[in-house]
């Protein structure tokens, strides 16, 4: 059973990328559509075709890899100068070479000089728009995540209502009771399992870190514990007992106090929260994985070296789609209640998404990011002129760009393959 659900696990995991693709695609297609440009293909995958259908004229399926997909536009750059050596080649050596096939294939899409269906001609604001569209609709996926996980699952959260007593006050040198310990103040007391602290000494608490906090801030003080049971409320009196605890500063330095315990263990439930705390989950996260795509490059390497070295790979690091998969396996194989599986699943799927917003805006072609820096450049250009009153400027040629696209792309291939082979043999897991 335990390998049927990691593989039900991992097939999750696929289909929720697939979804998460087909819509970051859905954001580039609507508003490119609704703009006027001519689409030939959305297609979820990359690899052979297993399935399309035209509509219109748009070919719409499904290719047999699934760790990708795209749509075609039309003219995404303008037409390419008849600058070709004599073979039809151009010259100037292999990148040269690459620019100009890449002219070819878009020339390839475009219905001559009149054509206006085309992306290039779009106003430089509708090009940002469906630019940003895919990156924004793998954002809008994850907050919809969240807020099903927040709002309609609920976090988990230590609340008032007592699990468990402690038998004894713990010593210094053991965990374990004996006769000569002294008997446990909430146990003493007379609170029992089930009992709701609802205040203490006059303060109300919602949740167990507020009830803990009052607890061990007063070692030795006579504390009212109002607790509800069995629907009616009572006042027990707790005298937190003495005990000494190690807390760590925020420097990292580390010192002993003296603080309170009285012996008692929450009960832990699924506490629904407000609608907006799906939306600031999101923008949380994006936070967090901004933090690490920055550093992208360095944290490659260090998991190459964690691969090779077989030290213990940063928990917080990047993961490749591989990884993605087998902790999502390995959470709904976990001895935990389904519940506690679905959260899990959402929290990791909506993650992912975050991610694919945060990577796709690097202002790097082939990405998202790279095309909107190219329109905003021609923006710059265009404002420019218009101060100055010079005449318009011509559309970026940003097929000039090919050459350092080439290197993106075989920098991202490495970086993938690196992160793949370290999700295989020198895996995170959910320990």
């Amino acid at each position: 059973m335990e390998i049927l659900a990691f593989v039900v696990g991992v097939v999750l995991m696929v289909v929720g990328l697939a979804a998460s693709i087909a819509l970051h695609e859905l954001g580039h297609l609507w508003p490119a559509k609704r703009f006027g440009v001519r689409v030939g293909q959305y297609m979820i995958g990359f690899g052979p075709t297993l399935w399309s259908r035209r509509r219109g004229e748009t070919q719409y399926g499904f290719k047999a890899i699934p760790l990708g997909g795209y749509i075609s536009m039309a003219g995404m750059y303008p037409p390419s100068p008849a600058a070709t050596s004599r073979s039809g080649r151009a010259a100037g050596g292999f990148f040269a070479t690459m620019v100009q096939d890449a002219r070819v294939a878009n020339d390839e899409t475009l219905q001559g000089e009149d054509d206006t269906r085309v992306f290039y001609r779009l106003p430089v604001y509708k090009r940002i728009i469906v630019m940003l569209g895919g990156p924004l609709m793998n954002f809008l996926f994850a907050v919809v995540l969240f807020a099903v996980l927040f709002t309609g699952i609920g976090l988990q959260t230590a609340t008032t209502t007592i699990a468990r007593l402690s038998e004894c006050v713990p010593s210094t040198t053991s965990s374990e009771c004996t006769a000569s310990d002294p008997t446990a103040p909430a146990a003493e007391a007379g609170l029992e399992p089930g009992d709701t602290i609802v205040s203490i000494d006059g303060q109300p608490v919602a949740d167990f870190d507020e009830a803990s906090a009052i607890i061990r801030s007063s070692p030795g003080e006579q504390l009212a514990f109002v607790i509800e049971r069995d629907g009616e409320q009572h006042t027990v009196q707790v005298t937190p007992a003495t005990v000494e605890s190690t807390v760590t500063s925020a420097d990292g330095s580390t010192a002993t106090e003296e603080v309170g315990f009285v012996g008692i263990g929450p009960t832990v439930e699924y506490v629904k929260q407000p609608i907006w705390a799906g939306p600031e989950a999101a923008v949380q996260q994006v936070g967090a994985v901004a933090g690490i795509i920055w550093q992208l490059p360095a944290k490659v390497w260090n998991t190459a070296v964690d691969l090779v070295t077989g030290a213990e790979r940063d928990p917080n690091g990047p993961l490749s789609i591989v990884g993605a998969g087998r902790l999502s396996g390995e959470v709904a194989a976990a001895d935990a209640p389904v519940l506690n599986r679905v959260a899990g699943f959402l929290q990791l799927l909506a993650s992912l998404n975050i991610a694919l917003f945060v990577f796709n805006l690097i202002p790097l072609l082939p990405l998202d990011g790279g095309h909107i820096a190219v329109a905003l450049w021609e923006g710059i250009k265009r404002v420019w002129a218009k101060l100055f009153r010079r005449p318009p400027p011509k559309p970026v040629d940003a097929t000039k760009l090919v050459p350092l696209t080439f290197i993106v792309v075989i920098a991202l291939i490495a970086m993938g393959a690196v992160l793949v082979l370290a999700d295989i043999f020198n895996p995170v897991t959910l320990g």
